[in-house]
């Protein structure tokens, strides 16, 4: 297999690191994603095109839809099942001046009550003989939330992200990156149909349900250490490290590690590990004390005290070694996840007990992708 396509296909499985002053290859990739757990399951294709047009430009299309049925455990416990789609468009244009690269980018998604709206800019520069590249980036987003059966329910959410990174060149073999994120969202920041629990004497199961309500505001920081050492076999390995931190009360850390491994001819497998742990909001709480009982109040599990660990499984496949047609290249492309999440506080309703000492909710997902890439 050709280095270059070795290469290539080593990012496709493990993500992008630096991203180089070059235009994207023209290329179609075909996806169709799965995931089953908590009780959702969520599924949809996926299309994704890349043209270049002349030596500066390239333009880039896509197209995805999620199918999501179920409830999870903490809407189900309110709430029935639903099944809903979502569909995404966007669209970007990328230009290419010397060792400088802007990319443009419009985003938009939609579903029976949640219309997501977003505009991106980013751009690249290459320094020092191209050992150092420096990116800067920029997201505006503007949402509207609405409520399935409440036509007078109508929110808004706005949302910027900013992001800054640099990626450098330490040997001919190691690469490394540190990048930073800063996210301020203002609006409607929680979820119109989950409810909180809070202690009622009148009630047979000793509790009731009122509405969640978060603060109208929100802003977190994330900065990442990544990199990345080719091996001199055919392999690589590559590990990531990340701290988020919020002004909610939320701190979490993310530690990933990968190896990367061209083996028989054609084929390219990737198996990686993903160690999460998090601290719940200030104002989250399985269960309150009374009626609103704070001014803010929250039990979205992902708001709790938790840990996950992933394991990734991922092989690809070359599907010609020279052009065919218009097609230079092709690939096929699976990708399996297993993702295990423990939270420490948030307990499990459906097991009847005395309020507060339900067991702990765990759970367990399947994540599959199936891709298909054409470069021409």
């Amino acid at each position: 297999m050709p280095a270059l396509a070795v290469g290539t296909l080593l990012c496709a499985l493990t993500g992008q690191y630096g991203q180089a002053a070059v235009l994207p290859d023209d290329r179609l990739d075909v996806l169709y994603h799965y995931y089953d757990g908590g009780g959702i399951t969520v599924s949809g294709p996926s299309v994704l095109v890349r043209k270049q047009l002349g030596e500066r430009f390239s333009v880039q299309g896509k197209y995805h839809v999620d199918t999501i049925t179920g409830a999870s455990i903490d809407v189900i416990t309110t709430a029935s099942e639903y099944r809903e789609e979502r569909t995404e468009l966007s669209a970007s244009v990328d230009y290419l001046r010397g060792d400088t690269l802007l990319s443009l980018g419009v985003v938009t998604s939609d579903e029976n009550d949640y219309k997501g709206r977003s505009f991106n800019i980013n751009v690249s520069q290459e320094v020092f003989a191209a050992m150092t590249t420096i990116s800067m980036g920029y997201v505006r987003g503007s949402d509207e939330i609405g409520r399935s059966g409440d036509p007078n329910f109508a929110e808004e959410l706005d949302r910027h992200s900013w992001r800054l990174g640099l990626s450098q060149v330490i040997t001919r073999n190691l690469l490394a990156e540190l990048a930073f994120e800063t996210i301020s969202d203002t609006g409607f920041l929680n979820n119109p149909y989950r409810q909180v629990r809070y202690l009622d004497g009148d009630s047979p199961r000793g509790y009731a349900f009122q509405s969640e309500l978060y603060p109208r505001r929100r802003t977190s920081n994330a900065v990442a250490v990544r990199g990345r050492y080719h091996l001199p076999y055919r392999a690589s390995v590559h590990a990531e490290y990340r701290y988020f931190v919020d002004d909610w009360g939320i701190d979490a850390h993310t530690t990933r590690i990968g190896y990367t491994h061209a083996t028989v001819p054609r084929f390219i497998f990737d198996v990686q590990y993903r160690y999460y742990t998090q601290g719940a909001a200030d104002f989250w709480s399985d269960l309150y004390p009374f009626r609103d009982a704070q001014n803010f109040l929250a039990r979205d599990k992902e708001l709790s005290r938790y840990t996950s660990h992933s394991v990734r499984l991922g092989a690809s496949y070359e599907l010609f070694d020279s052009p065919i047609g218009f097609m230079s290249r092709g690939s096929v492309n699976l990708v399996y996840d297993w993702i295990t999440a423990d939270y420490a506080d948030f307990r499990d309703l459906r097991v009847t007990e005395t309020p507060g000492e339900e067991p702990g909710y765990s759970l367990s997902a399947n994540v599959i992708q199936l891709f298909f890439s054409i470069w021409f």
